[in-house]
């Protein structure tokens, strides 16, 4: 048997369940604030793989093994490793508080909405993404991985708390400082968590399911969901064809390009993503902003056109083109270069179409499309119904062949 536990926020390990241990498996800082056994073997945590195969050893002539963590360990932590190498019956955990839980007791802030992520040892860019689209982010740090970088990141209205040595009476600290503040310091090595809030959302509203964001009851909205200029929108048809396309997830990041109404970036955030709205006209950029508002949702506005306006823009996973003219070449290859995943393209003129889907190919992706037109119903006088014909829409979309299939697995919500 395995004994996990958890040490908590600064909790001591009890002389009980050290008892008797023959291999004692933890941090250098865990093994220093126990009491171990004189005749125990220990081993201090880096690399996974020695330490694992010590256990092994171990079990195989019936020791009793002891692995101390931090917080909780069965959240983003050594459970997850030790249940598959040794099968989950064999583990007797023993969780602490874990360092989120703590931060937001500090700030005396409930914590069932948020969003957990990981970014120990793996990008960054899935808890920036994160932070971006949700109000209240707990993002657990790692070399590479810190308060500075995530302040160089994430948008200047949020706050970052940046909570070091938790449960530690003389090293504790739980510091609240501009994204601009945490960029331009050295956090050393005993930050626990550093979460991101938007202070006019911290406390959120009650829920039943916990989670940073809960599921859309549908998409594809009806046009009438947001203000546009003379019917200059995504139809529902076509969105919904454009979404299935892009996939937009929690951690993503989606560009909209040539928003218009901003329907396509709106949609997105309300299923998670990172939304950028590139949009060149004035009056545009506000409509976006007011549909964003209007929903909820988080969504950035870029005003200027395209594609020199992408310049500055983090790498998507997806983007969607709603406009270009006789830019949508340029544009086209602009976005095949830089997106991780996928490029959707709508368009009504179907001469675009083989400059669009030459641009796709010659970036490398797979290329395929579709011509959608659809019949609406229609009333007519006397209590008779007709269909309206709606203009065909070519949606083409091109999908780069090594583009990531699988949600990160360091989001929690």
């Amino acid at each position: 048997m395995i004994t996990v536990v958890g040490t908590g926020t600064g909790a001591p390990v009890p002389d009980e369940v050290l008892a008797g241990a023959e291999l004692v498996v933890g941090g250098r800082r865990h093994l220093a604030a126990a009491r171990l056994p004189e005749a125990a073997e220990r081993v201090v945590l880096g690399p996974l793989a020695p330490a694992l195969d010590a256990v092994e050893r171990y079990l195989d002539k019936g020791g009793r093994v002891v692995v101390l963590a931090s917080g909780d360990p069965g959240f983003f932590g050594i459970v997850r490793v030790l249940a598959q190498r040794f099968g989950a019956e064999r583990l007797d955990v023993r969780p602490g508080v874990s360092s989120v839980a703590t931060a937001f007791a500090r700030l005396g802030l409930p914590w069932d909405d948020a969003v957990v992520v990981s970014a120990h040892g793996r990008e960054l860019r899935t808890a920036v993404n994160a932070c971006r689209a949700h109000p209240k982010v707990a993002v657990l740090t790692g070399p590479g991985a810190g308060p500075a970088e995530l302040g160089a990141a994430v948008p200047e209205d949020r706050v970052l708390v940046v909570a070091s040595a938790l449960g530690d009476p003389g090293r504790e600290r739980v510091e609240r400082v501009s994204p601009a503040e945490a960029a331009a310091r050295d956090w050393g090595t005993a930050v626990s968590v550093v979460l991101c809030l938007d202070g006019s959302r911290a406390l959120g509203a009650v829920r039943t399911v916990a989670g940073g964001r809960t599921e859309p009851a549908g998409w594809a909205l009806d046009e009438t969901a947001f203000t546009h200029r003379d019917s200059m929108i995504t139809k529902f048809e076509v969105r919904a064809l454009a979404l299935a396309r892009l996939g937009p997830r929690l951690g993503d990041l989606v560009w909209d390009v040539g928003a218009g109404s901003g329907s396509v970036a709106v949609e997105c955030a309300r299923l998670g993503a990172a939304a950028v709205a590139v949009e060149k006209t004035p009056d545009g950029v506000e409509r976006v902003r007011a549909n964003a508002a209007a929903h909820g949702v988080d969504v950035h506005v870029v005003h200027g056109r395209a594609p020199d306006a992408l310049s500055g823009l983090d790498d998507p996973d997806a983007v969607f083109i709603g406009g270009g003219g006789r830019e949508l070449p340029a544009i086209v290859a602009e976005s095949a270069r830089r997106a991780r995943r996928t490029v959707v393209i709508a368009m009504a003129a179907l001469d675009r179409v083989p400059a669009a889907r030459e641009a796709l190919t010659g970036a490398g992706f797979t290329c395929d499309g579709v011509l959608l037109q659809s019949s609406r119903l229609a009333p007519l006088p006397g209590d008779v119904t007709r269909l309206a014909a709606g203009n065909p829409v070519f949606l083409l979309w091109g999908v780069r062949p090594t583009a990531p299939t699988d949600i990160d697995e360091g989001v929690a919500q």
